[in-house]
């Protein structure tokens, strides 16, 4: 059981790196996540709230597409 546990943090924690080093790269190339058509940005006096809807589901689609090819590779 430990096993089973230690290999699932080690796999969390490599695609929190790939993440990470994915969302590093789309800032220096001003790719326009979180700022696409759609999304929701409210700028009051002293507060401003960011509501990324088409960003999250335009990831939401990329993930489960990626997830499905994996799946289908793994049989």
């Amino acid at each position: 059981m430990m096993g089973d546990v230690s290999k699932l943090l080690i796999v969390a924690g490599a695609v929190l790196v790939i993440v990470g080093v994915v969302l590093t790269v789309a800032g220096r190339l001003n790719l326009p996540l979180g700022r696409l058509p759609g999304d929701i940005v409210y700028r009051g006096k002293n507060t401003t709230v960011y509501v990324p809807i088409v960003t999250s589901i335009l990831l939401s689609v990329v993930l489960s597409l990626v997830l499905y090819v994996v799946g289908r590779w793994r049989r």
